[in-house]
C-alpha cells in the first residue's frame, strides 16, 4: 500500500537546508514504488507547518519548480544559529499515494490530510469508515478518502476531553482494517506514530540528534546507508513499532515514549506545547489572477490585464454576427436537387452538434443529406448509438469510413508516453491528430458520390481553442473563423517550425506514428478547405439546441 516516511531533526542538531532537501528527495525516490499516484509532504518549522501535494508521481512532483519553490521557502525559515546548530526543531514527513479510493484528481483525497487540529498520514485502509462518518454524525467529512475519518475522530475526542492518546486509542478500537499513522496537533509537542499492522520503522540517532522513520525496514536501511544526513555517528539499528504499539516522539531532543494502544498511562502528560499554525499549500488554484470580468486565468497564452484586471480577450471580444439564414438560403439553393436525391454530405459525429444539424439540414432547410462519419477509434458506443437514432428517424443514408483502429489507438498510446518524457502543453493536440483525415475522407467522397456539397456542423464561437496554438507559441487572429486552412502562412510556417522543434528535443514523437501525424498536419492545413460551415451563418442558441 501507501508509503509514509519523515524525520525530525531536534534542536542542537547540525543541520541545513541542502541535508533536508538531499534526505526527503531520497525517502520520496526509494518510498515510491509503494504508490505513485499522489505525493505530498508536510514541514514544520518553527511554530508553523505547510503542507504541500499533488495527484503526481513523486518524481514528478519533486521535479515540478511550484514543489521546489515550497521546499525552498518552507527550509528558508529553519533557525539556524552561528555554528550550524538548528536552534528550533524541523519536522517533515511525506505520503506516496497508491489510490485506494477517492480520486487522486482531488487535492483533499491527497496526502497529508489535514484536520482542524491535526496532519496526518496514514497507510492502510479503514474497511468501515462509512459507518464511523454515519455514527458521527456530527464531523465534517471534506474528502472521500478513507485516511481522513482517523484524524476527525482523534479531534473529537479530544475535543470532548480526552488527552491525545486515550483520543488515539478509542479511534483504533473503533476502526476496522489496516492503519499505520503519523502525525503532529497543534497542541502536542512532538510527532505521533501509532500502528496495528506493525508497518512501521525507525531509527534514532540519539548523538547527532536525528529521527527518520518509514514503511519499510529496507527503505529505511537503504536511507541509512547513503549518509545523506552528513553524520560521522554510526547508522543505530533499525527498530519495528509493532502491531498495536505507538510512540510519540519529542521534537526538541527526540526522547521517545512508547506505550500500546490499550494503554491510557504510559505517557506523561504534555508539557505546555508551542502552538502550531498548520497551513495548506497545495491549492495554488485559488492563487492564479483571473480576469475580474469572465475569469480567464494568467496561465491561458497571450493574455494581458488592464489596470482593473479585464483582460485583452474581453476588450477585444466582437459579437459574433453570423451570416444569415438568407445568406445560408442562397448556398444552399445551388445545391438542392428538386427530385430527392442526395444533395449533401453532412459531416455526422454523433454528438450535440451535428445531431442537431443534420435535423435542421434535413426537417427545416429541405436539403436530402448523406451523413458521413470517420471512425479512427475514438467513436464512442454512444455515439454511434445516436447516429443510428437520428439516421433511422430521419431516413437519412449513413456512410461510414473506418482507419486501421488499432493503429490509431496505438499510435495515439505512442505519442502520450512520447509527451510524459518532456510534457509540453502546446503538443497535447497531437495526441488527436489521427482524427483530422475526417477532412479527406470528405473530400474523398465528394468525388466518389458526385455530391458537391459537404456541411460541417459548427462554426459557433464557443468553439474557438486559440489555446491549443498559444501553447505553442501562435497567437492566432480571428480571420480564420475556426478553420485552421484559412490560418496565415506566417501561423502555419511557425506552428509547423516549432512541432519540428519539439520533435527533435523529444526523439520519441519519432514512432510508428509519424507519417500519420504529417498527413494530418497537411490535410488540416495544407489542402484546401472548401466546406460550407452552418453556424457561420445561424445563431448558435443553446437552450433550443439542447
Amino acid at each position: 500500500m501507501c508509503g509514509i516516511f519523515g524525520l525530525i531533526a531536534a534542536t542542537g542538531s547540525t543541520c541545513n537546508a541542502a541535508t533536508v532537501r538531499e534526505s526527503l528527495t531520497l525517502l520520496f525516490k526509494l518510498s515510491e514504488p509503494r504508490g505513485r499516484e499522489a505525493s505530498g509532504l508536510v514541514v514544520s518549522t518553527g511554530n508553523e507547518a505547510k503542507i504541500f501535494k499533488r495527484g503526481l508521481a513523486p518524481s514528478v512532483m519533486l521535479a515540478r519548480d511550484d514543489f521546489k519553490r515550497f521546499l525552498a521557502d518552507s527550509l528558508d525559515q529553519m533557525d539556524v544559529d552561528s555554528d550550524g546548530k538548528l536552534a528550533q526543531p524541523l519536522t517533515a514527513f511525506g505520503h506516496c499515494r497508491l489510490v485506494t479510493n477517492g480520486a487522486e484528481t482531488l487535492s483533499d483525497n491527497n496526502q497529508p490530510i489535514m484536520v482542524d487540529h491535526s496532519i496526518g498520514l496514514h497507510n492502510g485502509i479503514v474497511a468501515n469508515d462509512d459507518a464511523l462518518w454515519q455514527e458521527y454524525g456530527d464531523i465534517t467529512r471534506q474528502s472521500h478518502v478513507d485516511s481522513e475519518v482517523i484524524f476527525r475522530l482523534i479531534d473529537r475526542h479530544v475535543g470532548e476531553g480526552d488527552d491525545v492518546l486515550a483520543a488515539l486509542n478509542k479511534t483504533f478500537s473503533e476502526m476496522e482494517g489496516a492503519a499505520s499513522i503519523a502525525f503532529l496537533r497543534d497542541d502536542l509537542d512532538g510527532l505521533m506514530l501509532a500502528t496495528n499492522t506493525g508497518s512501521l520503522y525507525f531509527a534514532q540517532l540519539k548523538e547527532s540528534g536525528f529521527f527518520v522513520f518509514s514503511s519499510e525496514h529496507y527503505i529505511l536501511s537503504e536511507f541509512l546507508k547513503q549518509k545523506t544526513l552528513k553524520t560521522t555517528e554510526i547508522s543505530p539499528a533499525v527498530e519495528q513499532l509493532k502491531a498495536g504499539s505507538g510512540c510519540l516522539v519529542s521534537f526538541n531532543d527526540i526522547a521517545i515514549d512508547h506505550f500500546k494502544l490499550s494503554d491510557m498511562a504510559s505517557i506523561p502528560p504534555n508539557k505546555k506545547p508551542t502552538p502550531i499554525t498548520l497551513i495548506d499549500k497545495s491549492d495554488s488554484i485559488s492563487e492564479i489572477k483571473r480576469c475580474t470580468k469572465c475569469v480567464t486565468p494568467a496561465s491561458y497564452p497571450f493574455i494581458e490585464f488592464d489596470a482593473d484586471g479585464v483582460c485583452n480577450k474581453c476588450h477585444e471580444h466582437e459579437v459574433h454576427k453570423p451570416y444569415g439564414a438568407e445568406a445560408l438560403e442562397r448556398e444552399l439553393a445551388k445545391y438542392r436537387s428538386s427530385d430527392g436525391s442526395p444533395d449533401c454530405i453532412v459531416a455526422f459525429s454523433g454528438g450535440r452538434d451535428s445531431s442537431y444539424g443534420l435535423h435542421l439540414i434535413k426537417n427545416e432547410l429541405n436539403m436530402n443529406p448523406v451523413a458521413f462519419t470517420y471512425d479512427w477509434g475514438m467513436v464512442t458506443d454512444i455515439a454511434r448509438r445516436n447516429q443510428a437514432r437520428m439516421c433511422g428517424q430521419l431516413g437519412v443514408e449513413h456512410i461510414l469510413r473506418a482507419a486501421n483502429i488499432p493503429a490509431k489507438r496505438r499510435y495515439i498510446r505512442r505519442n502520450i508516453q512520447a509527451w510524459l518524457a518532456r510534457p509540453e502543453l502546446g503538443m497535447i493536440p497531437l495526441f488527436m491528430a489521427g482524427d483530422k483525415y475526417f477532412y479527406h475522407y470528405a473530400r474523398e467522397l465528394r468525388k466518389e458520390t458526385g455530391i458537391k456539397l459537404v456541411i460541417f456542423c459548427n462554426g459557433n464561437e464557443l468553439e474557438r481553442t486559440d489555446f491549443k496554438t498559444g501553447f505553442a507559441g501562435i497567437r492566432e487572429t480571428s480571420g480564420h473563423k475556426n478553420r485552421l486552412y484559412g490560418f496565415s502562412l506566417a501561423n502555419k510556417v511557425g506552428l509547423a517550425s516549432w512541432y519540428a522543434l519539439q520533435y527533435v528535443l523529444n526523439p520519441r514523437y519519432f514512432n510508428e506514428s509519424f507519417f500519420d501525424t504529417v498527413g494530418a498536419f497537411f490535410q488540416s492545413f495544407v489542402a484546401k478547405d472548401d466546406f460550407l460551415y452552418l453556424f457561420e451563418y445561424l445563431d448558435w442558441n443553446e437552450e433550443k439546441i439542447n
